[in-house]
This record gives C-alpha cells, structure tokens and sequence, in this order.
C-alpha cells in the first residue's frame, strides 16, 4: 500500500480512467468510418492504446514520486501523517522507482512512435517527463507558473490522444472529420486545465505553512489565504460562463446533457464558490479541493454521457 501511496495511485486511475471513456466512447464514434477494416479513422490498436496509457501513467507516477522525494521537508510540515519517502520508503528505493517508472514510459513511447510511423512523436514523452522533474526542483517555487503546469500536465493527457491516435491517420478524405474530433479533445482540455488549475491554487492555500517553511512563493503566500480563497471564488465564474457558453452553442436540444451539467458540475462549482468565499480553516479547504476534484471527474464522465444521448438522438 505504501507504493500505491508513493505514486497516488488515485490520481492515476483517474488518468487512466480519463483516456479510456475518451477513446472507447467519443473517439470511436466521432472517426467511424466503412473506410478502415477496423471501422475507425484510429492509429493504435487497442494493445497498442493500452500501451499508450501505461505510459501516460508511468511518466505520471514518477512525476509524483520525484515530487515526493523533494517535498519531504514540507509534508513533514503539511502532512507528516501521509508521508511516505524517508519513513517507509527509503530515498534511495524512491529513486530507483523514478527511473525505473521513466524507463518504462519513455521506452514504450519510443516503440509507439514508430509503430505509428511519427518518429518524432517520442520526443513527447521526454518532454513530459522533463517538465515533471523540473516542476520538482525548480518550477514549483515560481508563483502561478507551479499551478499553470500541473494544470498543463492534466489537459495534455487529453490532447495525447489526439496526437497518437488522430493525428497519424488524417489525411486529405478525413480531416475535417479528424479536425472536428480533435477540437472536441482540445475543449475538454481546456476545461481540465482550468478546473485543476483553480483546484491547485485552492491545495496552495491548504498548504500555506508548509510552503512558507519551505521557502516556495505561492499566491496564498503573497495575498493571503482569505484574499486567495475571495480571488479563486471569483475565478470560478470562468469555467461556468464557459460551459454554459458551449452547452448552449453545441447541446441546448440535449435536456439530459444540459440537467447532468447543472446537477454534476455548475452545482459543485457554484457550491464551491460559496464555501470559498467564507473559507477560513485547512479542513474547509481540503473539502473543496475534494469538490473541485469530483467536479473534474464527473466533467470527464461527460463525454461518454454526450456521446451517448447523441448517438441515441435522445433530448
């Protein structure tokens, strides 16, 4: 249990979880074609996206085993009960995972590369790898730009499918198909990002002291906790106004889309910005971070209920 800790295996499953409704559910349906033998416009074989998730996963994991390895300092502070490296797991053995986690997803991003037959498409891997390291050392300790690549990391999951399984199969005959299934990818990364973007800014002021003690600025740090909470209060407007933008450009005719969107994700919203707004305590705080999280799940969990309720032709 103390791996499964070590690598948050929550968080993991939600990844997981996340690139598998989007391409057995949305993915399928948006690229069907007579055209294929497969009946899809879709690079990968489902081994092949399996292989793909496992690296996605992989790469995920050490990001946040290296983020455990240097945070020690800190979780003794914030949350001595949870801390695994230096207590259970030795900082030497955290190591050895990192790499051997980084291996794992990398190589297999080599290997899909070149099954798809984009060579080039491998420095991905590294990129996000890279960027996870230096979120660790250095990144994490500049004001917003901490927040805005943890956001990143999460919609680039998204888009990962895109560039792996729509991009290598678009040619001429399919692209505006291809295009219009890959703009459906990019909204709901945008709306993950700002969604996780939001919820980090609401775990830096959860860890306010820790990361004082540690000496990393945060926005909390710099305004204040109350100040903070009023500020992200406010910056949940985006995200609502934006999605009852696009369920009005794109979903009005869909009643259960637009009452699933109120109940599982505009409500939780709106309920966080109450509770934000007169937050004060850690517990209050970690209680929205929770909100914001299951926000993003149930926002996830749309596109299989969009999909359906449209290929039902059902109102």
């Amino acid at each position: 249990m103390k791996y499964l800790k070590l690598i948050r295996y929550q968080n993991l499953l939600l990844l997981a979880l996340m690139q598998v409704l989007f391409r057995y559910t949305y993915l399928k349906a948006a690229t069907y074609t007579n055209l294929s033998p497969t009946g899809n416009f879709l690079s990968l074989s489902h081994l092949q996206f399996a292989l793909l998730v496992l690296s996605t996963v992989c790469i995920a994991a050490a990001g946040y085993v290296i983020n455990n390895i240097l945070d020690q300092d800190n979780d003794e502070i914030t949350k001595p009960q949870d801390r695994i490296v230096g207590k259970s797991v030795s900082e030497n053995l955290a190591y050895n995972i990192y790499v051997g986690l980084n291996l794992i997803g990398v190589g297999i991003g080599f290997y899909l590369s070149n099954a798809v037959g984009k060579k080039g498409l491998f420095t991905v891997f590294i990129f996000i790898a890279a960027l996870l390291y230096v979120y660790s050392t250095f990144l994490k300790k500049i004001v917003v730009v901490s927040n805005i690549v943890v956001a990143f990391i999460l919609s680039f999951s998204i888009l990962i499918l895109g560039i792996f399984d729509l991009f290598p199969a678009t040619y001429e005959g399919n692209l505006v198909q291809m295009k219009n299934a890959f703009g459906v990818l990019f909204d709901y990364a945008v709306f993950a990002f700002i969604i996780n973007f939001i919820r980090e800014i609401v775990k830096d002021i959860e860890d306010t002291d820790g990361d004082y003690a540690a000496g990393i600025q945060t926005i909390p740090i710099l305004l204040g906790k109350s100040r903070t909470a009023k500020l992200v209060s406010i910056l949940i407007i985006v995200p609502i106004l934006l999605l009852l933008y696009y369920i009005n450009t794109n979903l009005l005719d869909y009643s259960y889309i637009l009452l699933y969107a109120l109940l599982f994700i505009v409500g939780p919203l709106l309920y966080c910005m109450i509770k934000l707004w007169s937050g004060k305590t850690k517990e209050e705080f970690k209680h929205i971070s929770t909100v914001l999280k299951i926000v993003l799940l149930f926002g996830i969990l749309s596109i299989a209920v969009i999909t359906y309720f449209i290929q039902n032709g059902q109102g």
